[in-house]
């Protein structure tokens, strides 16, 4: 019998995924100041198609310059990205991996001296673990707007790149996470108080990027919950990956959420944070990414089996070695057509 693991994922558009591992988006700080992609983005991405994971994720992406948090982040904020990330989607695509980019503004996480701007839907905070962060500004409704416009913009020049899929980022407190949480977003208009409202933002992006990119498969990377007290819940994060995958939501991705995307102190072991994805898998009706310390193949069989996820995300592990990985578990290398070296 094939083990769980290798069998293939059909998405509701008919997208296959391979088998059910995932690299997940992860900042490899390889593009120049312009946030142009390299030829170290394009050696690091190749690199890591050699674990044999059928989805390939590409790193968080600015699509503003106010939404910069990183000297060397990679871009999709401009036309000038797309040679870059047209050629990424390219390689990733002759490596026989599907691929996304995965698309950001860190709004009050930002580096106020990298993006100029630091604001947020509320002048509060970021809350976080290890440090204290700046207060940003309160945006304004033509702010609301920009943000708007900018993801929808540069999800449509994912769309042109060649990538399948693009993945708005609304977790590990990032500004669409901001918004979504009561701890930051404490607003008054129409995008602020319920749940709705704070949600707002975030489904108006959505609906806009099915318009503009209409080939281009949403995922969006939530938080299972804030990890912080009168933050959001697991029962209201079900709500919003609900009202998602209604929206058009092809993969709903389960992180961590206001905090950051450290381990939690309290959580310990393989899989950390498989019990918020635990929590939405089968029940939103989209497939349901799980994240957190996975590595082994009998953990990713336990999860699969059990219904935790129905599919497994590998950083580290991958990101170590993506040889040893693939070898590990047994898996295909995804460049079918080149033998491996002696």
């Amino acid at each position: 019998m094939t083990e769980l693991r290798f069998r293939p994922l059909a998405l509701a558009s008919g997208l296959i995924l391979e088998n059910r591992l995932v690299v997940p988006p992860m900042a490899s700080q390889t593009a120049d100041t312009e946030g142009l992609a390299t030829e170290a983005t394009l050696a690091h991405y190749e690199r890591l198609t050699r674990s044999g994971a059928a989805l390939v994720m590409v790193e968080y992406s600015f699509v503003s310059l106010a939404g910069r948090g990183d000297p060397n982040q990679l871009g999709a904020h401009s036309d000038d990205c797309l040679p870059g990330l047209t050629r990424l989607a390219q390689l990733l695509h002759q490596q026989g991996v599907k691929t996304g980019l995965q698309l950001t503004h860190c709004g009050g996480k930002a580096s106020a001296e990298i993006s100029g701007d630091l604001m947020g839907p509320s002048g509060i905070a970021v809350p976080a673990y290890d440090r204290t962060l700046e207060t940003p500004r309160a945006m304004t409704d033509a702010d609301i707007q920009a943000w708007r416009q900018d993801f929808i913009g540069a999800a449509r020049r994912a769309e042109l790149a060649g990538f399948d899929l693009v993945e708005i980022h609304c977790a590990h407190g990032y500004g669409l996470n901001q918004w979504l949480s009561p701890l930051t977003n404490q607003r008054q208009d129409r995008y602020g108080g319920s749940l709705e409202n704070r949600a707002r933002l975030l489904m108006e992006i959505i609906e806009g990027i099915r318009l503009a990119a209409p080939t281009l498969e949403i995922m969006v990377r939530i938080p299972g919950q804030d990890g912080y007290p009168e933050g959001l819940s697991q029962s209201q994060m079900k709500e919003v990956a609900r009202r998602l995958v209604a929206a058009g939501v092809s993969l709903i991705d389960v992180s961590s959420g206001i905090g950051g995307w450290n381990r939690p102190k309290s959580r310990r072991g393989e899989g950390y944070l498989v019990e918020e994805s635990r929590a939405l898998c089968g029940q939103v009706g989209a497939p349901v990414i799980g994240v957190g310390g996975i590595e082994s193949a009998e953990y990713m069989e336990q999860a699969l089996s059990e219904g935790w996820l129905d599919l497994a995300a590998v950083g580290r592990a991958i990101l170590k070695d993506p040889d040893a990985f693939r070898r590990q578990q047994m898996l295909p290398r995804a460049l079918a057509h080149q033998e491996e070296p002696a």
